[in-house]
């Protein structure tokens, strides 16, 4: 929503705009998120029936065609062509640099909805709807399968970026494919392989990660979504590194990211910057109208350093995990305080030592809480 002059004049479409596909899947996964952090079940009942009405969109009007995929096409005359977070009119494309007709299934997309429905059914289950939390259940599974059979482009080492109208894979390498393992929709060993695609030098500039690798056909380091490093989308696929035990490449994310910060005005990392490679002696190049700061780029910082650390907060069970912590070698102490855990509140102190293993200790404990660390 937007309440701005062009909105409210109606030369945007903006002043209240539904094209967004990636937004009711995402709204599902932050109410399990929510859950984990706090606990807080009353809060979970209460808007259980909007969990609900959110499932009932993704399958009865996110997959307009009833293939299994959630895709999007435009429908308002001045409305966004491209409704995922990379919006930009060129975004989405097919190896020849030709531009993919919709409707549009993103592959990170669809793994948001399976994220989504595993969570869902965690929280049927928390609610005691066993029935409802094995059907969703199952759905997720099958969603994996079609979503393997169907996104995953083995000369590539990627996942396809999107399915065009005609169900052909855009075969594009792209940031993308690295939010499917954030959302868990990846198998262990494609994971694996879009790890290395992701970190190879045609992927990662030095800074950070690419939206668009550097070998295809709408590579520019100076595009908006095709070949610019964005500090959001370089956490999120962080986090998924992490969750598939790669904690390697997640340090790496981070360290490249922290040494762009110091170019930056008040350390503070922008929307995005430009894709160049690094060079030594160099800063990176800044994107000239990026937003600084912007939130996304700010809650980076946090999602970056829980993935290094294997952090997850498990409030219904009043613990704290740090699952084979790792910190990268110029970073040998990190201080957190007053980190809240459902009703419990933390203060802690993480040391990096010389063989890279990392120390834990709690320096301030109110409440109930089990800090664990797994090795």
């Amino acid at each position: 929503m937007r309440a701005d002059e062009m909105a409210t004049l109606g030369e945007i479409p903006f002043k209240r705009y539904y094209g967004t596909i990636d937004a009711t899947p995402l709204f599902v996964m932050l109410a399990g998120a929510y859950y984990k952090r706090t606990a807080d079940r009353a809060f979970v009942e209460s808007i259980w029936p909007n969990v609900e009405r959110a499932l009932e969109w993704i399958d009865r009007y996110g997959d307009s065609d009833g293939d299994g995929f959630v895709e999007y096409n435009c429908k308002a005359k001045h409305g966004l062509i491209h409704q995922g977070w990379k919006d930009s009119h060129d975004a989405i494309f097919h190896m020849d640099g030709a531009s993919a007709a919709g409707p549009i299934a993103l592959c990170e997309v669809q793994g948001y909805v399976y994220a989504a429905k595993i969570v869902a059914s965690e929280l049927a289950k928390v609610r005691g709807d066993a029935a409802r939390s094995r059907e969703l259940s199952k759905q997720a599974d099958a969603l994996r399968r079609r979503f393997e059979k169907a996104f995953w482009c083995d000369d590539l080492s990627t996942y396809a970026l999107a399915l065009d109208g005609n169900k052909q894979p855009c075969q594009v390498r792209t940031s993308n494919a690295g939010h499917c393992l954030f959302a868990g929709i990846a198998t262990e060993e494609h994971a694996r392989r879009v790890a290395t695609t992701l970190t190879d030098e045609t992927s990662f500039s030095g800074w950070g990660i690419r939206t668009v690798a550097s070998t295809e056909a709408r590579y520019n380091p100076m595009s908006y979504h095709n070949g610019s490093v964005w500090p959001h989308d370089n956490a999120l696929i962080a986090a998924g590194f992490a969750r598939y035990g790669l904690k390697e490449s997640a340090t790496m994310v981070l360290a490249g990211l922290l040494d762009a910060s110091i170019f930056c005005d008040l350390h503070r990392l922008p929307e995005l910057f430009c894709g160049f490679p690094r060079r030594p002696g160099e800063s990176p190049t800044l994107y000239p109208v990026a937003c600084a700061p912007q939130a996304w780029a700010s809650g980076a910082v946090f999602l970056l350093l829980e993935a290094c650390l294997g952090l997850r907060v498990l409030a219904p069970e009043q613990k704290l995990v740090f699952s084979k912590p790792l910190l990268p070698a110029f970073l040998p102490q990190v201080r957190i305080r007053e980190l809240k855990v459902g009703e419990a509140r933390v203060d802690l102190l993480l040391t990096r030592h010389d063989e890279g293993d990392v120390g834990v200790n709690v320096l301030r404990r109110h409440g109930a809480l089990d800090v664990v660390v797994l090795k």
